[in-house]
């Protein structure tokens, strides 16, 4: 197993100062679909302050349910909005046309944040993973709801794949205990990636970034990132680093300890009792100034 770490030479790499001539199709255009009535809450977060545009990429499409367009609209300043079809229960409808059209152009698509248990979830991932070339994040609701299908799925798309679970999330994905991921948590983190050909970003106090092959630890974060949407926020900013950059293990992590020196930096502003997950949207330009300094 090749275990790494960052270096000061790769971060400033990736997140290096950009050419003049330049325009916003140049960074891309990313899609964030999620949301339901029960979770607005969730996915106004993962866009608030334009998340996914403080880390880097050109236009970020939010796609959700018509039922709370209303309600999310009022949040959205840069991004753009794509509503779809919702069902009697206010979640997520299936539907081709639409679905397809959401995802045009989109370099990337993080799904599952405040998505809630739709009846048509699964239809949805499938399709998506089934017919679709695009990059995806797949986190929060979007894990639960793959932790209920046959995994299988991930080892035929044509998508490629990044899982962000936390261990319980994971618990459900690889049907094995927190207690027994904690005792070898690199290895197994490491061996299901192999498996299913994904990316694997293992949430934690040290978080782990694998492909099967290279693993990274990073080890950014602070305890006042222990607050409801900081893995909304991480999701925001994957899928923005995605718009311009290649699905890569090593840029998976870059984004990873981005949001958690953004997390720091909002702790000595806000403190570890006090912060919330906005503020560490607030410190990404700084934490992008301070890796550019190292």
């Amino acid at each position: 197993m090749n275990i790494l770490e960052l270096s000061n030479e790769t971060l400033k790499e990736i997140f290096k100062e950009r050419e003049k001539d330049t325009h916003k199709g140049t960074y891309g255009y990313v899609g964030i679909m999620g949301g339901c009535m029960e979770y607005t809450g969730a996915i106004k977060l993962a866009n608030m302050s334009s998340t996914a545009l403080r880390a880097g990429c050109g236009v970020v499409r939010l796609i959700i349910p018509k039922s709370i367009e209303s309600i999310v609209a009022s949040y959205l300043l840069e991004q753009t909005i794509f509503p779809i079809d919702n069902d009697e229960e206010n979640k997520m409808q299936f539907n081709k046309q639409e679905m397809d059209q959401s995802l045009e152009k989109l370099k990337a698509l993080a799904i599952g944040m405040g998505w809630g248990k739709g009846r048509d979830n699964q239809k949805i991932l499938t399709y998506i993973l089934k017919n679709k070339t695009i990059p995806c994040i797949i986190d929060a609701d979007g894990l639960n709801t793959l932790s209920e299908m046959n995994l299988d799925i991930l080892n035929q798309t044509n998508c490629k794949i990044i899982l962000t679970p936390h261990l319980k999330e994971f618990e459900r994905l690889s049907k094995v205990s927190i207690e027994n991921i904690k005792k070898n948590p690199i290895e197994i983190a490491s061996n299901f990636a192999k498996q299913y050909n994904v990316i694997l970003l293992l949430k934690g106090s040290t978080t782990i970034a694998t492909n099967g092959k290279s693993t990274y630890l990073v080890g950014s974060g602070c305890p006042g990132m222990a607050t409801a949407g900081s893995g909304d926020v991480l999701s925001g900013i994957l899928v923005g680093m995605l718009g311009y950059h290649r699905v890569d293990v090593e840029v998976i992590a870059a984004g990873s300890y981005l949001a958690g020196k953004a997390g720091e930096l909002a702790q000595e502003k806000y403190t570890d009792i006090s912060m919330k997950a906005s503020d560490t949207i607030e410190m990404i330009p700084e934490a992008i100034k301070n890796i550019r300094k190292k």
